[in-house]
């Protein structure tokens, strides 16, 4: 299985559980067939055997049916109707994940004994590497670029700042506190808790699905395993989980289209044309119903873009190459502009524009070799950021009195010197401010990952390893708990300020929409 050949086809191989041939009318099914092969589509390579237009057809009807379904709610009923929707999708997607990981460490020979089968069928110098959770001891060359792509994952991507479709959920809390603890449900569930979901499916799918080193150097292995995922749920689960666990994989890929597309349609509406066409192009201000107008067209323009990227990806970990290199260019600018006052509307775009002009000549001279990653994101993040830095000195500067209606009613913390002292606050305590708040990240990254890590060694030990490394983790993670847990439910971070601005939807007076 895992040296067959093929494409990840969108959405997660429907093809298994959505055979459109056989349920629609034969005249419709023809007349939509005979569009794709007009249009040359081609949307992934079929794993259960159907012939590449019919694969082709059927994975276009899902696609477009789940993006229809998300996008009337996600347009006509806006932030709230995404904040609903996505708080029962993600139950769905947490409930069928459990299930799945349940049924499938039980096929495998139950959690006991998974490093014994693991070792059994790859070796132990495979398998080792396999359950490894940080890495060996003699990683020597290869230890730069780990480091490279740890740090640049966290501070250059898209949403490094806390912003974007991870916002909404900030946003719809009436207060500071409750969207912090918001967030840290969102962190818990979602990077620890379904984590050691994943990884109890990933390691008894690779006893259940073996494959051999010939097979690993092979053309289109990376596709194949992630195909997978789709063929265990169809083969291992019984009826009714499969259900489940198909809407919980249809309800994951609608909340991030629905997310993706009320945070796109807020920059399209708030940041180019209200920000940017009306009031520097039209020198008018922006009336609602433009505003809601572009909004609803740019949803279908983003849909448009998304769908023939979509066509033209390999596998899902090319598509995730492909994100983190465009937005290395844009998460240090991102960051800056919250923590730097100098930083400004003309710095942002050229972020976008330098961006969009540095990935393609990085992919085309440098490919997507994984190898290759940490040097493509450093060149990426050095180019992008140094431009959008250059041009904030060469640009005008954001007026005054917009900086400090802005401080007044946000207070970010950082290098706000000069617009701070205007506004009554020292420079040492916006500087102090800021080192309390990484202080807290720093803190709770920690202990989400100690114990991300203990618990993960515990459950699927490495061959021959002692557990005392474990241990470590755990005690670290539940040592730091209370101290995250003071600063997330405490007032500590509330100050004399939160009375003036309750709300969290503040706009950034350059981009931040």
């Amino acid at each position: 299985r895992g040296g067959a050949g093929g494409r990840a086809g969108p959405p997660p191989r429907a093809e298994v559980f959505l055979p459109w041939h056989d349920w629609l009318p034969g005249g419709l099914y023809e007349m939509i067939r005979g569009v794709v092969e007009a249009s040359g589509i081609r949307l992934g390579d079929s794993i259960t055997g159907l012939d590449q237009l019919t694969t082709s057809t059927n994975n276009l009807i899902s696609i477009v049916l789940i993006l229809v379904f998300t996008a009337m709610y996600s347009i006509t009923g806006g932030l709230r109707a995404v904040v609903q929707t996505d708080v029962m999708q993600f139950s769905v997607a947490m409930l069928g994940t459990l299930a799945y990981a349940w049924f499938v460490v039980d096929a495998a020979g139950g959690l006991g004994g998974l490093t014994d089968r693991i070792v059994e069928i790859y070796g132990s110098e495979q398998a080792a590497k396999m359950l490894s959770f940080s890495p060996p001891s003699n990683a020597g060359e290869a230890l730069m670029p780990f480091l490279v792509i740890v740090g640049l994952q966290w501070l250059f991507q898209m949403n490094s700042d806390g912003t974007g479709y991870l916002a909404q959920r900030s946003m719809a809390c009436p207060t500071d506190r409750e969207a912090r603890i918001a967030g840290l449900v969102f962190t818990w569930l979602q990077i620890f808790l379904r984590s050691l979901f994943w990884l109890a499916i990933a390691i008894g799918l690779l006893v259940l699905y073996p494959f051999s080193p010939e097979e690993m150097n092979g053309d289109g292995f990376t596709a194949a395993r992630e195909a997978l995922f789709v063929t265990g749920i169809d083969e291992l689960l019984p009826p009714g989980f499969r259900g489940l666990m198909l809407v919980g994989l249809l309800a994951a890929l609608a909340s991030t289209v629905d997310t993706h597309l009320n945070w796109g349609a807020s920059y399209w509406s708030n940041d180019v044309y209200g920000g940017v066409v009306a009031p520097k192009l039209l020198k008018r201000k922006p009336k609602d119903k433009e505003l809601v107008l572009v909004a609803r067209l740019s949803n279908v323009l983003i849909l448009l873009i998304a769908m023939v990227i979509m066509a033209n990806l390999g596998s899902i970990q090319t598509a995730w190459f492909i994100s983190l290199l465009f937005g290395a260019g844009m998460g240090s600018v991102l960051v800056l502009r919250w923590l730097w006052e100098r930083i400004n509307l003309y710095s942002e775009l050229t972020a976008m524009v330098v961006s969009l002009i540095t990935a393609p000549l990085l992919l085309y001279f440098l490919g997507t070799d994984p190898e290759r990653e940490w040097i493509r994101l450093g060149i990426m993040s050095l180019v992008t950021c140094s431009a959008a830095i250059l041009v904030s000195f060469v640009t005008p500067a954001t007026d005054t009195q917009t900086l400090d209606r802005f401080y007044r009613k946000v207070r970010p913390f950082g290098f706000w010197g000069r617009t701070a002292s205007r506004c009554g606050v020292t420079r040492r305590e916006s500087l102090k401010a800021l080192g309390a708040r990484l202080f807290a990240v720093a803190v709770t990254a920690l202990s989400v990952y100690t114990l991300l890590i203990g618990v993960g060694r515990l459950l699927f030990p490495q061959p021959d390893g002692s557990p005392m490394l474990a241990w470590i983790c755990v005690v670290i993670g539940l040592v730091l708990m209370p101290v995250w847990m003071y600063l997330a439910f405490s007032r500590y971070f509330d100050d004399q300020h939160e009375e003036e601005a309750p709300e969290l939807q503040a706009e950034r007076p350059d981009m931040a929409g």
